[in-house]
């Protein structure tokens, strides 16, 4: 518990991390026990310091609800649009405090004194939050100045491989390319030359296969690996009884135990080299069953367990572990996978999101309608029932022959 409240209470000042904990307070139980339980003739709210009864303030109270999970988000992520939104909506409170006071508080100069002195308090939080500006959208270190040395990443032919590799490339980081397709990665390679003064090796490597895994690790042993991006997967939509066995078989040496090899093989060096990173690309899909899809949600439910592991384990080593877990994206991977429906973001954003949230998270949900499907939905709904749910929307999503 000690360890896990260190990890939350990091990388902000103690004066910010209360006001964390007092936006999870309002947003998780103050407002809904407020909306909720509270009858209609005894509830009350407050905007820009007018009160407002009964229903009038019950519908007033999912606004406010929205706000306080905004900022509980946004603090413990420490998220760029936090400013100068956190700073103008607590003067918004300061005013608003003054005008309540005057209306509603004391009769006379006591009211006065009162709301001058409520609204000087709030309004030395706002400023303070105004002058926060360079912990939330302050410059980064490049990934270079963090972790230096080079990045292995697999399944680079492609999607979201090719658009890390890029990422890497243009903050400073040489690349070791691997996937199935040599020629792809060649003219990645070139293509990664002409963006950034960096250097590139390309290993071809079937990661189905135990020994080509070996001897991909064994390829980078003279590298000074500080970045590794598992990266490589491959989904395979529609019924399970007419699915491939060798293919979901593949899926799984693919998707689960090339990351746990590679990341075994490259580890040790990693933690004798100290600061590092280790990233893997789950999936959505890893926080519910999904049928028409059973297999590839099984194994990105390992990736995101795997990884959040090991970003316990490996804190006091200095190596910073992210898994990445996206809704579609859109990539050739859909269209190998059987996916019909053509939706996704694109890679530029997933991959950017995963550099933003890498070393202050242990996971990241680039999207929020995708933040709200993988983790809203599983804690307020049944596995069984979810399930269900998943089938519905997965069979617009497959074709009819894997029906």
């Amino acid at each position: 518990m000690a360890s896990w409240l260190r990890s939350v209470f990091a990388g902000r000042p103690g004066w910010m991390s209360g006001l964390m904990v007092f936006s999870a307070y309002m947003a998780l139980i103050y407002v809904p026990w407020d909306f909720f339980i509270k009858p209609v003739a005894e509830d009350e709210e407050v905007w820009f310091g007018i009160l407002f009864h009964g229903w009038a303030a019950k519908l007033l109270e999912p606004a406010h609800w929205a706000v306080y999970a905004a900022g509980a988000y946004g603090f413990r992520c420490m998220k760029s649009w936090m400013w100068p939104w956190a700073s103008l909506y607590v003067w918004h409170l300061a005013f608003g405090m003054l005008i309540w006071n005057l209306l509603y508080g004391f009769d006379g100069f006591a009211g006065f004194i009162t709301g001058v002195v409520s609204f000087a308090a709030f309004a030395a939080l706002a400023v303070a939050l105004w002058r926060a500006r360079p912990l939330f959208q302050g410059e980064r270190e490049t990934l270079a100045e963090c972790y230096g040395g080079w990045a292995l990443v697999t399944g680079a032919s492609a999607g979201l491989g090719a658009e890390f590799a890029r990422a890497l490339a243009r903050d400073g980081i040489s690349c070791v390319l691997t996937a199935r397709r040599e020629d792809r990665l060649h003219e990645l390679a070139d293509e990664l030359s002409k963006l950034a003064p960096v250097e590139t090796r390309v290993v071809s490597a079937d990661l189905t296969d135990p020994d080509d895994v070996e001897r991909l690790a064994a390829s980078v042993d003279d590298l000074d690996i500080g970045i590794l991006v598992n990266n490589a997967g491959f989904g395979f939509y529609g019924m399970f009884a007419k699915q491939d066995v060798g293919r979901l078989r593949d899926m799984v040496a693919v998707n689960c135990a090339a990351p746990v090899v590679l990341t075994g093989r490259l580890l040790p060096r990693m933690r004798a080299r100290g600061r590092s990173a280790i990233l893997f690309t789950g999936s959505v899909a890893g926080h519910i069953p999904l049928p028409m899809h059973a297999v590839y949600s099984a194994t990105k439910g390992f990736d995101r367990l795997f990884g959040e592991a090991l970003a316990v384990e490996l804190a006091d080593d200095d190596i910073d572990v992210l898994v990445l877990e996206p809704g579609p994206v859109a990539t050739e991977f859909q269209s190998n996978a059987g996916d019909v429906s053509g939706k996704g973001e694109s890679a530029e954003e997933v991959v950017a999101a995963a550099f933003e949230a890498l070393g202050l998270q242990s996971s990241t949900i680039p999207g929020w309608k995708n933040w709200v499907r993988a983790v809203i939905g599983p804690r307020l709904l049944s596995r069984p029932l979810l399930a269900h749910l998943a089938r519905d929307v997965m069979l617009e999503q497959v074709s009819d022959d894997m029906r």
